[in-house]
């Protein structure tokens, strides 16, 4: 798994976003930037992002995630 395999994951979900993804083995820093989040809460916004990336959490692929999930 590489940051631009995640950058991928994430720009299919949420198309036209800016997204940044720093990988450091397991860890990953998340940004995405999107009006999709607007009007959400910042919990709905993290779930949002954790989505496309549970099956790579569930394996253990990533086992760390921060994210930063903000509307423009």
């Amino acid at each position: 798994m590489t940051e631009q395999d995640l950058t991928d994951l994430l720009q299919a979900a949420f198309p036209g976003a800016q997204i940044a993804v720093a990988l450091d083995g397991g860890h990953v820093d998340i940004t995405v930037v999107s009006a999709d989040f607007e009007g959400l809460r910042p919990v709905a916004r993290q779930q949002r992002v954790y989505e496309p990336l549970s099956a790579l959490i569930a394996d253990g692929t990533l086992h760390a995630v921060q994210i930063s999930a903000r509307t423009p």
